[in-house]
């Protein structure tokens, strides 16, 4: 009897995650954020939304490597072209973006301060070239107190293109894989 009790337990907690609804949210820069973040809406089976900018960083390594800085340095927060209009209906918000200076890139910055996102779940995810998720995970904390905040995935941006196995090895972990 016991035995059936624990199932029925487990059955109930697996169709509970089922039931989340969840969104993959990501800035992409240089493609690379952009491969992991179909790979989690595929893993997830979740709606996915591209934050793009009204003005586009420069092409130039360089020159978005000054730009990113002096931005992250002072908080700045650039204009995004579009906006969610339904952000209440998700549960579960995967947010996605290059590892720049330590942290995620200006435009996440903005997205995550446009919305209440009070009482959800965040899952950070990164791609990087040595500097893993930076202190990402801590700034997103500060900006949402009010959400859950999951230890988020790293991949070298390098690697995106083989990730989808890693990619899904988390998402089975952290309960967000569909069935």
């Amino acid at each position: 009897m016991l035995l059936f009790a624990g199932i029925g337990i487990q059955a109930q907690t697996k169709s509970k995650a089922k039931e989340k609804k969840i969104l993959v949210v990501y800035y992409s820069y240089s493609g690379n954020t952009e491969v992991i973040a179909k790979q989690i809406q595929k893993g997830t089976g979740g709606d996915i939304f591209e934050i793009q900018t009204v003005n586009a960083y420069p092409k130039e390594y360089n020159a978005v490597v000054d730009q990113a800085k002096k931005e992250v340095n002072s908080n700045f927060k650039p204009t995004l072209k579009t906006k969610l209009q339904n952000i209440s209906q998700y549960d579960v918000i995967f947010v996605g973006s290059p590892c720049w200076w330590y942290t995620f890139a200006p435009p996440v910055r903005t997205f995550l301060t446009s919305y209440n996102l009070s009482g959800k779940t965040i899952v950070p995810f990164m791609t990087h070239e040595g500097s893993g998720m930076g202190h990402s995970e801590a700034d997103i904390k500060k900006l949402c107190p009010k959400s859950t905040v999951l230890n988020g995935l790293p991949i070298r941006g390098s690697d995106v293109n083989t990730a989808e196995s890693e990619v899904m090895k988390w998402l089975k972990k952290i309960e967000m894989i569909k069935k």
